[in-house]
């Protein structure tokens, strides 16, 4: 029985970076990843500002900067009752929203854990690949039992970490309920490559007919899109042929530039997931504590899992780093911070959902007269500034029915 200060379960971004933060800071750490090959499985490769902000107060900054991270400086909002050249001539700068930020930075997600993960090794974690956990607890003695390399192991730490994702067998053992919203709409992602006239430093949005589209470039000709589309076309999508007709979507009349992207070549699968956010009351349990997914995730049409799991990360390091006495940590203020958070940015996502996601003549005047309203009153957009600069950044107003009848005109 082999003993740790902590033993993380998921060796993922949110695992890796806090087994990193917390071996430099001279704290024992087994770091469990069950996969042998960090694979491409269409998710987050982007961090918005306040995500990078985070990035930097943990150290790790430089690391990803360093791995090929690939800032973003321009964002344009695309749609079919604006005018091309209109909405290109409003692209809104991204480097206001966090001082010493440019913008949001991108990188691929295989790429983005293989080098956490290394990190942490070489900061002195025992970081394990291909492992299978048997079983696990945690409580007053928290321990694992698992398997690696056909030989069975065991061992227990002062504090066990569920960082291993959505479906995560941390927060199902120690009981931690996970709720759920309806889903809205699907919402499939795409990694493009030999895309030869979209700017790489330009981000964008945009919806047209039934479909609404976003574009992250990655540099070096590369893109990550995603495409959302109506519950009641579950098959548009699916077959051998799916990832080019995917891109085609791409084709609108309302942003030609998006047409470089229906030109490029699929460099990865396409995977669709319902838009759904999932949350956690209390995500952690004595001598136990979830992040990242395990703890919930947001709706990703915004594109927050990085900035929120980076949060988790600093907020349960700091915790961990300033008590001694880990009989006495009191993850209370992570719960009630990271409550409020979820809660801000599930409002954020819905609102976004309705005005990006909804298809037709009824949700096309809709935004049409979003677009015109905004433009003379800034607050409508409040929650765009949230999802860029923080959930704690616009006022509570914001967070609130009222608000939301406001920008619907509901």
């Amino acid at each position: 029985m082999q003993t740790y200060d902590l033993i993380i379960v998921g060796g993922g971004i949110g695992g890796s970076a806090l087994a990193l933060v917390m071996a430099e800071a001279g704290h024992s750490v087994l770091l469990l990843e069950q996969t042998d090959v960090y694979e491409d499985k269409v998710r987050g490769e982007w961090i918005a500002p306040w995500g990078v902000a985070e990035t930097h107060r943990l150290g790790v900054y430089d690391r990803l900067v360093a791995a090929g991270g690939h800032h973003i400086t321009r964002h344009v909002t695309y749609d079919e009752s604006l005018d091309p050249a209109a909405a290109e001539a409003a692209a809104l700068p991204l480097n206001f929203f966090k001082e010493g930020v440019p913008g949001p930075l991108c990188l691929r997600h295989p790429l983005h854990c293989q080098t956490l993960f290394d990190a942490a090794k070489a900061a002195g974690a025992v970081a394990l690949r291909g492992v299978q956990v048997t079983s696990l607890a945690a409580g007053e003695r928290p321990h694992v039992a698992y398997e690696h390399g056909g030989q069975p192991h065991e061992a227990s730490a002062r504090l066990l970490v569920g960082a291993d994702g959505r479906t995560s067998q941390v927060r199902e053992t120690i009981g931690v309920p996970l709720h759920q919203d309806r889903p809205h709409h699907w919402f499939g992602g795409l990694l493009v490559r030999n895309v030869v006239d979209w700017d790489p430093l330009l981000q964008a949005i945009g919806t047209e007919g039934d479909f609404g589209f976003l574009a992250f470039p990655q540099g070096g000709g590369t893109v990550r899109v995603y495409g959302g589309y109506a519950l009641d076309q579950t098959h548009r999508f699916k077959g051998a042929d799916g990832p080019r007709r995917f891109l085609d979507a791409f084709d609108m009349g309302c942003s030609p530039a998006t047409a470089s992207l229906a030109r490029g070549e699929p460099a990865g699968p396409l995977f669709s997931y319902f838009n759904a956010d999932s949350w956690t009351d209390e995500p952690f349990r004595k001598g136990a504590v979830l992040i990242g997914d395990a703890a919930g995730w947001n709706d990703p049409i915004l594109g927050l899992g990085l900035s929120i799991t980076y949060r988790d990360v600093r907020i349960v390091s700091e915790l961990l780093k300033s008590t001694p006495d880990w009989e006495r940590l009191d993850f209370e203020p992570y719960a009630v911070e990271r409550a409020e958070r979820m809660r801000r940015l599930r409002f954020a996502a819905k609102l976004q959902s309705t005005l990006d996601m909804e298809f037709g003549d009824v949700a096309r005047e809709r935004r049409r007269r979003h677009f015109e309203r905004a433009a003379g009153d800034p607050s409508l957009r409040a929650h765009g500034f949230a999802v860029m600069a923080g959930p704690e950044a616009a006022p509570a107003e914001i967070f609130t029915d009222a608000h939301r009848a406001r920008v619907l005109e509901a």
